[in-house]
């Protein structure tokens, strides 16, 4: 992998949520929980991938292993921005478009 060729970037996003324990839950928390927005999260990495549909990003890369990857779909994604632009092309770059 060569990280030259990968931006790095902030993706601002929105995440869904899920609330309750198993069995019954209280209608009136849930209620009040319901009308709470959901929360806005950031994350910063290395992007690799980007698509219609979601953009995947590791916080860590080396020459054999990397990190857990995030996969953020385009309809979460509030911004995106480039921190560090890619200072060589990926031979795919060029076949890639997207809106993001």
């Amino acid at each position: 992998m060569k990280i030259d060729t990968l931006p790095v970037v902030e993706v601002v996003w929105v995440d869904a949520e899920e609330k309750g324990e198993i069995g019954w839950n209280d209608i009136k928390e849930m209620m009040r929980y319901a009308k709470k927005p959901c929360p806005t999260m950031h994350t910063v990495g290395y992007e690799v991938h980007r698509s219609d549909s979601h953009v995947a990003i590791l916080s860590t890369i080396g020459d054999a292993e990397c990190s857990t990857m995030e996969k953020i779909p385009t309809g979460f994604i509030v911004s995106r921005t480039i921190l560090r632009p890619p200072t060589k092309k990926s031979p795919s770059s060029a076949k890639t478009k997207s809106s993001i």
